[in-house]
């Protein structure tokens, strides 16, 4: 593991939503909600790295 996942606080993930009781509409619904969710980690993802590229150049001599 590098040093960096040593820091990260780790959480627990929620358990699969169980697919087999929503209908097709909902299906479709969750889909949505799950690209919306991925779009803002996605967005998070790029703000840590833009910060860590920010301190590493900080720190450079």
């Amino acid at each position: 593991m590098s040093e960096e996942q040593d820091l990260e606080p780790r959480t627990l993930r929620p358990k699969p939503t169980n697919l087999d009781d929503l209908s097709i509409n909902d299906l479709k619904e969750y889909i949505a909600e799950l690209e919306i969710e991925i779009d803002r980690v996605q967005r998070d993802i790029a703000d840590k790295e833009s910060k860590m590229v920010e301190a590493q150049a900080a720190f450079k001599t």
